[in-house]
């Protein structure tokens, strides 16, 4: 059986050396000193560790059943369900007014990586319910902030968001769902929503649905929707819980991976909705949540990277197999442990550096997340905002990568269910596909992102890239060589790449287009290249200190050199590909397909 062993270490060298966290402008933020979150860490690792790890294999071998309407949850899940919920984990960053515990983003974002990394399943529940609850704190009345957000924020109550039909995807101004107005201030719900992560099960009371609708007198396309709770069974006033909603789960989807969570088609006949916010302002209530869930959905993938990277790492160096070319390692064996290969070392690199370099990116975007959403920081928010695509679309992709490289480093092993690492790679391969899949968010960032305000804050980017190597070059030869001058060749590649859209994609928007998702990938490795630069100079401050533990940094250094090497100068080729233009991408007629 697959193991998980948490990465407290490393989160806590990433919050506190290389963000520097307790010394951030963002309220909230004095009080992360180290001491405080590696307690919280610890003990969120031992939940990790001992409680979810060991059910991940469970759910994915037993799945979610669905018997007479209701779904019935993997053994061992509701049991789990409880103890998270009690230790308050659900409520980590959630507002106090509410019962949470009103604790950075950033905190609940690193809880997560371990709890997705242990469970993905099993932790999409409290999750999907996270998104749910935010969306209602934003856009919702008083009263439904009062009636819904205090169990929701405490899991006795789950939620869910309803946005696809069988029909659409991507498109909702496609949805057929309507809601009818009641008169006397409820709506009439009816339709079919499809892909309903956790939309019934066995865990929680009550499931607060939000549903997108549209009202007899809608506008066509998303202009017309409107948002609406809509609750599994009603809530009398006294918070008690009345008669069942006309709704009910109509099936569960065979999917291939994720089998612990219930993956719903959800029927509404008539049900009994409220309304979220203004009519026909649905999307902008969804959207509300979305910099927050997209992120989560990129931690999510380099989450399966970290948990299969760390059992490709203990085969590697458990396996014997062949001798090292350069002398034998292992005279009293038999053979070596393949980890003295170097395309097993190449893989293993790979898998490590892409983990590493994830993991500071998704705080930081997290860390830009409490800026916005805690200081008021304009600039933070436009920031994420651009990042958005790039943490969810290059995360998820390089997650997968990731779990197939580890895959890979098992060899036959890998390929059997007794060693978990197939799992991995199906359970990640969701993370590509749903909250938009990876095309759509290079769409978004080429089309929407990057134009925004007037190119404002890609320029911003390149400004703070620019300002780190001025500030750096010059002190450490060394450092300059392996670390700031791939970062600039680096980021030339990504100006060059949005001017070749500025130029170009005005005359044929194809051209710009066609290259959306290289310059995603262009992006995320830039972006991974300045933490890693950032790494680098943390953990080499360290050592120049008398750090004691010299393995731990030195080992760090080493990684991102690798990189520095190895990864970054892909940009290059990626660049390449997006000034071929999109000639070739639609030369094709589509009956020559």
């Amino acid at each position: 059986m697959p193991s998980y062993t948490p990465p407290t270490k490393d989160m806590q060298f990433v919050l506190h050396e290389v963000l520097n966290i307790s010394q951030q402008p963002i309220p909230g933020y004095d009080e992360l000193d180290a001491e405080f979150t590696g307690a919280v860490l610890d003990e969120a690792g031992k939940i990790a560790s001992g409680v979810l790890a060991p059910l991940n294999p469970v759910g994915d071998a037993q799945g979610c059943t669905l018997d007479n309407g209701v779904v019935r949850t993997p053994e061992g899940f509701k049991a789990a369900f409880d103890q998270v919920r009690d230790g308050g984990w659900t409520a980590l960053d959630c507002d106090p007014e509410y019962g949470g515990q009103g604790l950075p983003y950033v905190m609940s974002t690193a809880v997560g990586e371990m709890f997705s990394g242990a469970n993905m399943a099993f932790n999409m529940y409290a999750g999907l319910t996270h998104g749910a609850y935010n969306a209602i704190h934003a856009h919702g009345s008083d009263e439904q902030k009062a009636m819904y957000l205090p169990k929701m924020v405490s899991c006795e109550w789950g939620g869910t968001m309803n946005l696809t039909e069988p029909h659409c995807g991507t498109d909702l101004g496609l949805i057929r769902t309507k809601a009818v107005p009641n008169g006397d201030g409820t709506y009439a719900v009816s339709g079919q929503k499809i892909w309903i992560s956790a939309g019934e099960h066995d865990m929680v009371d009550n499931i607060i649905h939000l549903v997108l609708a549209k009202l007899p007198d809608a506008p066509e396309g998303v202009k017309g929707i409107s948002l609406f709770i809509v609750p599994k069974f009603m809530v009398n006033e006294d918070g008690s819980l009345g008669d069942r909603n006309s709704l009910s789960c109509g099936g569960l989807e065979e999917k291939m991976g994720i089998h612990g969570n219930a993956t719903c088609v959800m029927n509404y006949d008539g049900a009994t909705g409220f309304l979220v916010g203004e009519p026909h302002k649905g999307m902008r209530a969804m959207f509300t949540m979305m910099n927050e869930a997209r992120l989560g959905v990129g931690l999510q993938g380099y989450a399966q990277g970290v948990v299969a990277y760390e059992n490709a790492l203990g085969f590697a160096l458990d396996r014997l197999q062949g001798r090292d070319v350069t002398g034998t390692k292992a005279p009293e064996k038999p053979a070596d442990p393949i980890i003295v290969h170097p395309d097993v070392r190449r893989n293993l690199m790979d898998q490590k550096s892409f983990i590493e370099g994830a993991r500071a990116f998704c705080f930081w975007g997290a860390s830009m997340i409490d800026a916005s959403h805690r200081a008021g920081d304009e600039d933070a928010e436009a920031m994420i905002s651009l990042l958005t695509p790039v943490l969810k679309g290059f995360l998820t992709d390089k997650g997968f990568e990731t779990t197939v490289l580890a895959q890979q480093t098992l060899g036959g092993s890998g390929f059997t269910r007794e060693w978990g690492l197939e799992q991995f790679v199906r359970d990640a391969r969701i993370t590509m596909i749903y909250e938009g899949t990876n095309g759509v968010q290079s769409l978004d960032l080429v089309g929407r992102k990057l134009p925004s305000g007037g190119g404002k804050a890609i320029m911003a980017f390149f400004d703070m890239v620019k300002a780190y190597i001025k500030e750096n070059a010059g002190q450490d030869a060394e450092f300059d060589a392996q670390f700031l001058d791939p970062l600039k060749a680096a980021s030339k590649d990504l100006q060059a790449a949005g001017m070749y859209f500025m130029s170009e994609g005005m005359k044929n928007p194809n051209d710009a287009l066609a290259g959306s998702y290289d310059f995603m990938h262009l992006f995320g490795h830039v972006c991974l290249g300045l933490m890693w630069a950032k790494m680098a100079k943390a953990a080499k401050g360290a050592l120049a200190s008398g750090a004691s533990d010299t393995e731990f940094y030195e080992t760090k250094i080493t990684t991102g050199r690798y990189y520095m090497a190895r990864q970054l100068p892909l940009t290059a080729t990626h660049l390449t590909r997006i000034q071929s233009g999109g000639e070739t991408v639609m030369a094709l007629d589509a009956a020559n397909f």
